[in-house]
């Protein structure tokens, strides 16, 4: 199998909180965990019968826990304030984070303050409020509990390593990711084509070359079908009457699929799948010492999640 990586998962099914409880580890006080920064400057803000005039700074908040405040000074008469958490992967586009709007805030309940819990998976979040009818008194900031240790980069390192031994071992991918699959030639005797990794959710192209080395790019739902087939193994698969390519192949890696393949939240890989990482991450920062009691822990966690295709 000739693939090569493009894209690696920009996420971890594992945060550094998860390893660290899990290893035991924190060399910092409970106020030298807590990190306080201000998303959106308290003050008067004028009325704005949209989301995008009183927006807040971005916070990182990726592997670690974290709650949004808002900051309620006196509403102007009549006045109301709506407030939403917004989360994103690279801080440019946002969308609503899912159960993160505050309660609308009046002259019945001003002069207080409110707080939010952030499930989410994203790395970046703010806030973006809403003002009608009267100028009102508010700001927001976000609370964030990141346990350190001096150790933070090692670790970090660790769960990546873990999880590509666990992707090893299941020959799956688990988070969103984008590879390169060459093949030598089409298939002779059938008329699909199966992916590695399971989980996929796309195939971005396919494309081939003659000998000439003049590269041609087939068109989904003409030229082929796209099957995710959920966990398991996604296939490309010929349409009705329509054949493989005819021709004479390029000498070297003359077919390219480009796909994207994974699971697309870390909260969506299973559970059996994060345990295992925390083992591997375990094996690996203690160097060893329980190998062989490991291992076997590992293997019996991935095992119902191995894929066994032929690709």
């Amino acid at each position: 199998m000739n693939v090569v990586l493009k894209t690696a998962p920009t996420i971890e099914p594992l945060s550094l909180a998860d390893i660290k409880l899990h290893l035991k580890l924190d060399s910092e006080t409970f106020d030298g965990n807590l990190t306080l920064t201000q998303c959106l400057s308290y003050g008067s803000k004028a009325i704005a019968n949209n989301y995008t005039t009183h927006v807040g700074t971005a916070v990182e908040v990726i592997g670690k826990e974290a709650e949004v405040l808002v900051h309620h000074g006196t509403n102007g008469a009549t006045g109301t304030v709506d407030t939403k958490i917004q989360e994103s992967d690279d801080g440019t586009t946002w969308t609503d984070f899912t159960g993160g709007a505050f309660t609308q805030v009046t002259t019945a309940n001003d002069n207080t303050d409110y707080k939010k819990q952030y499930t989410g998976t994203k790395r970046y979040i703010r806030t973006a409020s809403k003002v009608l009818l009267a100028a009102c008194e508010f700001g927001t900031s976000v609370l964030v509990n990141a346990a350190t240790t001096a150790e933070d980069d090692l670790l970090t390192a660790i769960i990546q390593a873990a999880r590509e031994h666990i992707e090893d071992i299941t020959r799956r991918a688990l988070l969103t990711q984008t590879w390169y699959y060459y093949l030598d030639g089409f298939p002779s005797d059938k008329d699909y084509i199966v992916l590695p990794f399971g989980n996929l959710q796309s195939i971005s192209s396919v494309k081939y070359k003659d000998t000439d080395g003049t590269e041609t790019t087939l068109v989904e739902n003409t030229d082929y079908i796209v099957e995710t087939n959920g966990e398991g193994c996604g296939r490309l698969v010929l349409p009705y009457g329509i054949s493989w390519p005819s021709v004479s192949l390029y000498p070297s890696n003359p077919i390219t699929i480009e796909f994207v393949c994974g699971w697309t939240a870390a909260a969506s890989v299973p559970k059996n799948l994060k345990r295992a990482i925390k083992f591997a991450a375990e094996d690996a920062y203690y160097h060893g010492d329980r190998h062989e009691t490991l291992t076997k822990i590992i293997e019996r966690l991935c095992a119902s999640y191995r894929l066994w295709e032929e690709f």
